[in-house]
């Protein structure tokens, strides 16, 4: 009888004797989705218009490109929509693979890649008003429903996310049992975003993240006077 250390390096030889035998790589037709879906097709699967998409592409392009002409190299476009999908098919990496026409580790790799890019973006999008654009943004809130001051409206949503694992795996386990980053928000009267706090796990009481935010200092301190933030009614503390 074989001791252990035998039976593993049988087994090692095994795997050895398999790569020497040398199986055809698998070679992927990559899809061209954005010439060949029409525009409404296009945007249920990548949840974008592709004048939107053709606008973020402009903003990451020089990004993608890879410093020499690899051979079958993803194209800066599919690169994006290959990250884009992703985010639209609740986070499957094998089916995004095969619906882009490709492995799943060059999907994985791109996905990663494409999203600190994207994230390396957000304080040219996602920031708070400036003086001069408050009377604006008050008066856009006060045409909605005749609320005066505001400037913003706050509230938390739970981003599903895989456990973590480890001690801490249930401090991200939410009051409606799932795992979950509790993400703080702030808009102004078109959606447009102004200031994100996504790092509280989803046991996370939203008073408590809004208490340790950096906005809520910044009302503190005067930054933003005869300005309302507007919250739901569950919020202990105002501004």
């Amino acid at each position: 009888m074989m001791d252990v250390e035998e039976i593993f390096l049988e087994d090692d030889l095994d795997i050895l004797d398999i790569i020497e035998m040398g199986f055809p790589r698998r070679v992927y037709t990559r899809k061209q989705h954005f010439n060949d879906m029409d525009d409404l097709t296009f945007f249920k699967r990548f949840r974008l218009l592709k004048n939107t998409v053709l606008h973020v592409l402009e903003l990451i392009e020089e990004q993608l490109e890879y410093p020499h002409d690899l051979n079958n190299s993803v194209s800066p476009i599919n690169q994006l929509l290959t990250t884009l999908r992703f985010y639209a098919s609740s986070g499957h990496v094998s089916q995004v693979a095969d619906f882009m026409g490709m492995h799943e580790s060059t999907a994985c790799r791109l996905i990663a890649r494409v999203s600190r890019i994207l994230a390396g973006l957000y304080k040219n999008f996602v920031k708070l008003p400036q003086p001069e654009e408050i009377v604006h943004i008050q008066t856009e809130f006060y045409q909605i429903a005749k609320f005066p001051r505001v400037i913003g409206a706050v509230d938390g949503t739970h981003m599903k996310i895989q456990s973590p694992g480890g001690d801490d795996a249930e401090v991200f386990r939410n009051r409606k049992g799932w795992f979950s980053i509790n993400t703080q928000i702030i808009c102004d009267a078109n959606l447009n975003l102004l200031d994100v706090v996504a790092r509280w796990p989803g046991s996370t009481h939203d008073n408590t993240i809004f208490n340790n935010c950096v906005v809520r200092r910044k009302f503190e301190q005067g930054n933003f006077p005869n300005c309302i933030l507007l919250a739901d009614m569950l919020r202990n503390d105002t501004c």
